[in-house]
């Protein structure tokens, strides 16, 4: 098989922090078993035996949660171990690991730095917007204890990149947090906007963003970045940086930006298989690392038909100037078009408007070039 990603979620969706918005507290509550407890280390071994034999150039690992930390940092060092011994053929690996911060230490640090694991941290802004739906267990804010952990990452030189959730609160306050992240010297960013329990319609709960907020959010963020481009200090910001690869001819590295679903192995701590993190329900499982092969996972795939309906775009979307960019955006994102097959991307007119405001801008630096 080409490149491999494989998503893994060592914890399974357990947390030692309560966020308000938290997609996979939602999916695992719509499926028959919720949690699958903390994976062994047979399961990681089969996982990582089976990807290195099929791989042809090389093998992405993430780890993700729930909080993959839980799992201690004797797994970590396992896995590491297993990739050495079953790479036999020089395979390139990167290992991923996105997480909460509230358990890095200095051991873990040290750990992270040495196998050049690329940590994605979630922070939420600001103190005021972060704490507003990230909590610990008792339902205290947790920003302190998350900046402590960037801090210590970057005294031993881990790196690491801010993933930012985009509510109606984080999109109000983007001209402060984008200010806060300058400071701090965050200059690898990507936003995410939040997303509503799947299946159950949209602005129905506190945290959600509707997509005149999240247009406007879009624009603004551009903004800001632009102005620093002008001055070449921009930080890289992952979908803006995706655009403006498409505008120079490249292939977009985000799924979510390619217009279509990916080859995807997401494994559940007991070994389950499932083609995306968004959608690991069990209607969607495709098989199990420890019983099935590959080949069984790939045809399974197939016959769910998950990537087709990822085609299966409104042909509107197809007639429009900005779709050869915004390509339907990602599928969670999407709705059923009432009387069809065809989906539909919830934030479309968020996009429209952003693309309005920003294209000449955008094409100015794709036909300039990045300037770092």
């Amino acid at each position: 098989m080409p490149d491999s990603s494989v998503l893994m979620k060592p914890s399974s969706g357990m947390c030692n922090m309560h966020c308000d918005y938290c997609f996979y507290c939602d999916e695992m509550q719509k499926r028959e078993q919720e949690s699958y407890g903390f994976m062994s280390e047979e399961t990681l071994k089969n996982v990582i035996r089976r990807t290195m034999v099929h791989a042809r150039r090389q093998v992405n690992y993430a780890y993700q949660g729930g909080e993959p930390a839980l799992r201690g940092l004797d797994f970590f060092r396992k896995a590491v171990e297993f990739q050495n011994k079953y790479n036999r053929r020089g395979i390139q690996v990167h290992n991923a690991f996105q997480t909460n911060g509230y358990l890095l230490d200095e051991e873990w640090c040290r750990f992270l730095a040495k196998n050049h694991f690329l940590v994605g941290l979630s922070v939420d802004g600001t103190k005021e917007t972060h704490d507003a739906c990230r909590h610990d267990k008792k339902g205290s804010g947790t920003y302190d204890v998350v900046t402590k952990a960037a801090a210590l990452m970057d005294a031993y030189g881990v790196e690491y990149n801010i993933l930012t959730v985009v509510t109606e609160k984080t999109a109000a306050g983007i001209d402060e947090i984008y200010k806060a992240y300058s400071r701090r010297g965050w200059n690898y960013q990507q936003y995410i906007a939040c997303l509503d329990p799947l299946g159950e319609g949209h602005q129905k709960t506190e945290y959600a963003i509707s997509p005149e907020t999240y247009g406007r959010f879009l624009t603004r963020l551009f903004d800001l970045w632009y102005k620093d481009w002008q001055k070449n200090r921009q930080p890289y910001i992952r979908q803006f940086e995706n655009y403006i690869a498409l505008l120079m001819g490249y292939y977009p590295e985000a799924c979510d930006q390619r217009g279509e679903c990916g080859i995807q192995y997401v494994v559940e701590a007991d070994g389950s298989v499932y083609p995306c993190d968004f959608y690991m329900l069990d209607e969607y499982r495709l098989g199990n690392f420890n019983e099935n092969t590959m080949e069984e996972m790939d045809k399974r795939r197939q016959e769910t038909g998950f990537i087709k309906r990822s085609h299966q775009l409104d042909p509107q979307c197809r007639e429009c100037p900005y779709f050869f960019l915004c390509r339907g955006g990602c599928q969670r994102y999407r709705d059923p078009v009432e009387g069809s097959n065809y989906y539909k991307n919830y934030f479309c007119q968020a996009y429209k408007s952003f693309f309005e405001h920003c294209m000449d801008r955008m094409k100015n630096v794709a036909k300039t070039g990045m300037k770092r």
